[in-house]
């Protein structure tokens, strides 16, 4: 089972004790098996929800990266730094951009969060203009939501033009 999978299981867990403890000290007359159901409910509503933060981010930079005409693959142009956590709780990343041809170029740039196990938490797409010939430029990769746990930051896919 994924770290997420422990997670998610221990929150149902928790949220379904919590329920039955609560519902044995109820005077409102529902049964303690409403009460874990209508719990256990509530906790696969929110591991749902975080799924659909993430295929909805996944959605964005697939859509963003097929406007990007003319691309072409530069992935090994592209290295993501370590992941840091901003005051908002979001993580990012530095990505730095090295053009190895003979003029500016621009790159679009997915970064890929995922936890310890590989499982994609967020992704977010970066643009970096006018890379000057032969230079490099930093940009800033930083996740849609909070992220919590052990992130690791990948360049998931990079084109330049």
């Amino acid at each position: 089972m994924t770290r997420r999978g422990v997670r998610g299981a221990s929150a149902v867990l928790v949220a379904m004790t919590v329920a039955f403890t609560a519902s044995a000290c109820s005077d409102d007359g529902d049964s303690a098996s409403s009460t874990v159901s209508e719990a256990a409910s509530a906790a696969s509503s929110v591991a749902s929800q975080g799924a659909d933060v993430v295929a909805s981010a996944t959605a964005a930079a697939e859509e963003k990266l097929n406007s990007f005409k003319d691309g072409v693959n530069a992935g090994g142009d592209v290295k993501a730094g370590a992941p840091a956590t901003d005051k908002d709780g979001r993580v990012t990343s530095k990505i730095t951009v090295k053009n190895g041809t003979d003029s500016s170029q621009s790159y679009v740039v997915q970064i890929n969060f995922k936890d310890g196990g590989g499982n994609l938490l967020d992704t977010v797409v970066v643009t970096v203009d006018d890379v000057a010939a032969k230079g490099t430029k930093d940009a800033t990769a930083r996740s849609n939501r909070k992220l919590n746990g052990d992130v690791k930051v990948e360049v998931a896919k990079a084109l330049r033009h």
